[in-house]
């Protein structure tokens, strides 16, 4: 197998946060193409594309809301959040499932661009704003909140409490608030208060990832094919005028009828509902 098959056999079998962070890598190759300047070594992001702090074009780009948390400004902003997604990801899907990590992600970067954003205009500032920081920081914070006494090893150091590692990187993005990228910390701690958030209302019994999952169930019954529907054919002889006319019901055959069965599904229950089997007869029905 060589390193292509490999790519996409983990992409196929690796659960939504291998593919986020997929999405992330495959974002930043792109972004080098067109957005990243060799004579300077610096990125420059269009307003239709990052988060810009004015408020108008927010308005005008809503999408950017979400956008920006899959673009990153260098190599070690990429390397570093996806470490830390890799690592807070495996914490969180220990828990809940890979329908709430993806709403968890897009739901806490739509709310810290937000506060980005309000927080730039009553300080008059103005900046962009790119990154998966916020989505990160805020599956790291849910997952401490929901499991606070959790041990996980550090490399170098040992065993620690989960409450205690996120308690230290809260601690450092606040003492950092004024020096430098108050932007980004803005969306750090915003990330981090959304987390909690997330985590007492799914105690309370409201999933906010249902939000997500519906918007995405819309878009794939709103391009899903149209179902063939089975006809009836009737074969007359007319040469036995006196013999019973023979009918032939014309169906699907028993791929078609499978697909269509997975499809269903999906309608109904979301494409995580689908067993592993499923989404490989799926995957190679789709070639």
């Amino acid at each position: 197998m060589n390193i292509i098959d490999d790519i996409k056999l983990q992409y196929k079998i690796g659960g939504i946060a291998n593919r986020v962070i997929y999405w992330n890598v495959a974002i930043f190759l792109i972004s080098l193409v067109f957005f990243y300047q060799f004579s300077l070594g610096v990125f420059t992001f269009p307003n239709w594309i990052c988060l810009s702090s004015n408020p108008n074009d927010v308005l005008y780009f809503p999408y950017t809301l979400l956008s920006y948390a899959f673009l990153h400004d260098g190599f070690w902003h990429l390397f570093f959040n996806m470490m830390v997604l890799n690592f807070s990801s495996r914490l969180f899907l220990t828990f809940f499932t890979q329908k709430q990590f993806l709403g968890l992600y897009l739901l806490s970067s739509i709310f810290a661009g937000l506060a980005f954003v309000i927080g730039y205009y009553l300080l008059h500032l103005n900046s962009t704003l790119v990154g998966a920081s916020a989505a990160v920081m805020a599956i790291l914070v849910a997952t401490a909140t929901y499991q606070p006494l959790m041990v996980v090893r550090l490399l170098l150091i040992g065993n620690v409490k989960l409450w205690h590692l996120t308690a230290v990187i809260l601690l450092l993005d606040t003492m950092q608030f004024l020096s430098g990228n108050t932007g980004g910390h803005i969306s750090h701690l915003a990330g981090a208060f959304f987390g909690v958030i997330y985590i007492k209302l799914l105690q309370n019994g409201t999933d906010l990832s249902n939000i997500v999952s519906t918007v995405i169930d819309f878009f794939v019954n709103l391009f899903q094919p149209s179902k063939k529907t089975p006809f009836k054919r009737v074969h007359v002889n007319p040469k036995k005028p006196f013999a019973k006319a023979a009918s032939k019901i014309v169906v699907k055959d028993k791929s078609q009828q499978q697909i269509d069965e997975i499809l269903d599904k999906i309608s109904q229950s979301g494409y995580d509902s689908l067993t592993a089997e499923e989404k490989e007869f799926l995957f190679k029905a789709g070639k």
